[in-house]
């Protein structure tokens, strides 16, 4: 152990309420100015919901509960399936035929066992999705249907809750983050209800390093809201192009006539 870490071992031991191995567990994150002790105690209180433990899900739970998270509840109700492994990278080969929910949670407790990890096999959707909102502090949507993906936001518009929103497919992803205020957009102001449904990767392919990449994003917005750092992904989307390999990235703005946050807006007058 460098002298340094023990000296910054001493002075953060009073200061904080972790012990021994958290403070060396998270020492890379503490020394961050901008983290410090009381972003990463944030971020060990902290609750998220990420729902769909597939491609976005995987790499966005594993970089979560490395940092500390203190409670990461995921909702799935699939099995891994053979074709999962070249991007869903919480599962490994022994995994197939099981839960999804269960392999996730298994990868997740061996990589951090401080973090609580409660697994559910179901489609979160009605009560239990407003429930689930209500308890978490930032939602993750790594879902892959539009109305899972509209159930979910409005369900965080009318709790006020932020969501973090990413999708992947081919060689292309998209990001953004969708914030508790009546001034931000909501998704239904980027994407109609009654839009073309989402295309897949089960009919359209995907490469696998693009589900890496938005869903780490996925999770580095979720801990900049957590900790209140940083400048988030609000009312902006940002794209990825991987072939080309350029990011762009479009203005968002809030749809005064949305069917899902103008009227929540409107209950609040």
């Amino acid at each position: 152990m460098s002298s340094l870490w023990h000296h910054l071992q001493i002075t953060y031991r009073k200061l904080s309420h972790m012990n021994d191995q958290q403070l060396l567990r998270y020492s890379r994150q503490i020394m961050l100015p901008q983290v410090d002790i009381a972003g990463q105690e944030l971020l060990l209180d902290a609750h998220i919901l990420i729902i769909g433990a597939g491609g976005l899900g995987s790499p966005a739970a594993l970089y979560l509960a490395a940092a500390g998270i203190g409670t990461i509840t995921i909702y799935d109700d699939d099995q891994v399936d053979l074709s999962n492994l070249q991007r869903q990278i919480a599962h490994y080969t022994d995994d197939i035929g099981a839960d999804k929910v269960i392999s996730t949670r298994q990868t997740l407790n061996k990589i951090n066992p401080d973090t609580h990890v409660i697994a559910v096999k179901q489609r979160l959707q009605g009560g239990q999705l407003e429930k689930e909102v209500l308890k978490a502090d930032v939602i993750l949507d790594c879902s892959d249907n539009f109305s899972t993906r509209f159930a979910i936001n409005q369900a965080c518009v009318k709790h006020k809750k932020p969501l973090v929103s990413g999708a992947a497919i081919r060689f292309e992803g998209q990001v953004s983050v969708f914030a508790a205020n009546n001034d931000s957009p909501c998704y239904n102001c980027l994407y109609a209800e009654n839009g073309e449904e989402l295309q897949n990767c089960a009919t359209n392919g995907v490469i696998s390093p693009i589900t890496g990449i938005i869903g780490s994003i996925q999770a580095m917005e979720a801990m900049k809201l957590i900790m209140k750092i940083g400048e988030p992904l609000s009312g902006r989307l940002l794209l990825l192009d991987g072939l080309s390999m350029q990011w762009n990235e479009m203005k968002l703005r809030k749809n005064l006539q949305c069917p899902t946050c103008s009227n929540e807006q409107a209950k609040t007058f």
